[in-house]
């Protein structure tokens, strides 16, 4: 049976509704970054920033590993909105809620192993260790919130909440950014007054989160415990999430590698791929917001069964993505140079970093088609073709790095990162027929003339 669409007829209006506010919210996650920074800097010591920064790291890159809770739902609930299915959407967001409390709970119950195999794998002077372990273990107690925020963040994306996004984003990070001024500089709590903030803002953020997505909960749907707990629903949302977590871990291996190959060409190149990845974050966060856009509107044309819309959906927001990439390219290559300066005053790595901006200009465009084929595809919970195509373009990286590294050195280094990017987007734009045919079975192509 089809259903119309859940929000009316496809428009620019429409996907720009959705992606502005994701690109808004965005620029918010490296301002608190800097404000932590400069905070605890105020302090006259180097131990606490490093401390600061160690921890932030470690819960960052755990947390990450979940962001698969994130995509699986808004990919899920997009698919149950376009069918006029209200009940599963609600029932989707009962168990990533229970996914996110309980990993968070997890996470707390085994945080000395967790704590321990952090300082084992980055080790760092007694000083900073003993104060990162005193942040850790104050940030540590709001993994249930941090966690379950993805679940609900998913479900305001899929469900075209976008602006709740944003407001939710600078609620938490605001009032982040307040406490970390009185607890550190006002009451002089110094690290531990920087994560009892954090830790604040977080729970409140999962309040307000809970508020913002009261729809789900207005009815008895959320608490239908047989359909929370069908087998058949919960052995698809494991499938779905489990391929996204494993896509996410490969991801942030190849990406972490870079750093890590990056770091034995010598303190310069090291600097200037730093200052550089910045450059790429910007691009990460220019199209994001049309790949949420694509997966919250695929996803509901799955759902409504119409092929026809999820092409003007990937169409339309893919368009929006080109004319970002192009817009990004352009101001790397006309303002990169003064953003350099700006962010490095070492004339070496001034120079070095203009060496390899064409790079970062190339990569505006080449890592168009990974970004936006990978919200169609979480729209479409094509998540096995996901999966594999990152597992195949981690493997070219991985030779690609062998083959180019010694002999180009940094060159090759930043020719491989491209050369991964525009595989992953190759090899999902090669599989997409297939991802119609999974979601349009019964779909026959018109007999030709």
């Amino acid at each position: 049976m089809s259903h119309p669409a859940a929000a009316g007829p496809l428009t620019h209006r429409r996907v720009l509704n959705i992606a502005v506010p994701i690109v808004l919210a965005n620029i918010t996650v490296p301002i608190l970054g800097l404000v932590d920074t400069g905070v605890v800097g105020q302090l006259g010591e180097a131990a606490p920033i490093g401390a600061v920064g160690l921890g932030a790291v470690v819960l960052t890159t755990v947390y990450w590993i979940f962001g698969f809770l994130r995509m699986g739902t808004t990919g899920l609930v997009a698919q149950a909105r376009g069918a006029g299915d209200a009940a599963e959407s609600g029932a989707i967001l009962t168990r990533s809620m229970m996914v996110g409390l309980g990993a968070g709970l997890a996470m707390i119950t085994l945080q000395a192993p967790l704590i321990w195999a952090a300082f084992a794998i980055a080790p760092a002077s007694d000083q900073v260790e003993s104060l990162a372990r005193d942040y850790l273990a104050i940030r540590i107690w709001g993994a249930p919130a941090t966690i379950s925020l993805y679940a609900l963040t998913g479900w305001l994306i899929a469900t075209e909440r976008t602006r709740g996004v944003l407001v939710l984003q600078f609620w938490i990070n605001g009032l982040n950014i307040g406490l970390d001024l009185w607890f550190v500089l006002g009451l002089g709590w110094g690290v531990q007054g920087v994560a009892i903030a954090t830790l604040i803002a977080e729970w409140s953020g999962l309040v307000f989160g809970l508020w913002l997505c009261r729809a789900a909960f207005s009815g008895r749907q959320w608490r239908d415990w047989a359909r929370v707990f069908d087998r058949a629903r919960i052995r698809r949302m494991m499938q779905v999430n489990g391929d996204i977590m494993l896509r996410s871990v490969v991801l942030q291996a190849s990406f972490t590698s870079f750093l890590f190959i990056g770091a034995g060409f010598g303190d310069v190149d090291l600097a200037a791929n730093q200052v550089l990845l910045q450059f790429l974050a910007v691009i990460a966060y220019g199209l994001d917001g049309f790949a949420f856009a694509a997966e919250a509107l695929v996803g509901q044309a799955v759902g409504a069964r119409s092929l026809a819309a999820m092409r003007r959906a990937g169409g339309m927001t893919s368009l929006w993505g080109f004319g970002t990439a192009v817009g990004l390219a352009l101001g790397f290559w006309a303002l990169g140079p003064l953003a350099i300066d700006i962010m490095a005053r070492d004339p070496a790595v001034q120079e070095t970093a203009r060496i390899y901006l064409p790079y970062v200009v190339a990569a505006a465009i080449i890592s168009l088609g990974a970004y936006m084929l990978d919200g169609i595809y979480i729209g479409a919970t094509g998540t096995r073709q996901m999966r594999n195509t990152v597992l195949f373009s981690a493997l070219c990286y991985a030779g690609a790095l062998w083959l180019l590294v010694p002999a180009f050195a940094n060159h090759g280094l930043w020719a491989a990162l491209l050369l991964f990017n525009a595989l992953r987007g190759v090899a999902l734009a090669v599989l997409y027929p297939g991802l119609e045919r999974q979601c349009f079975p019964t779909h026959r192509p018109a007999p030709q003339a």
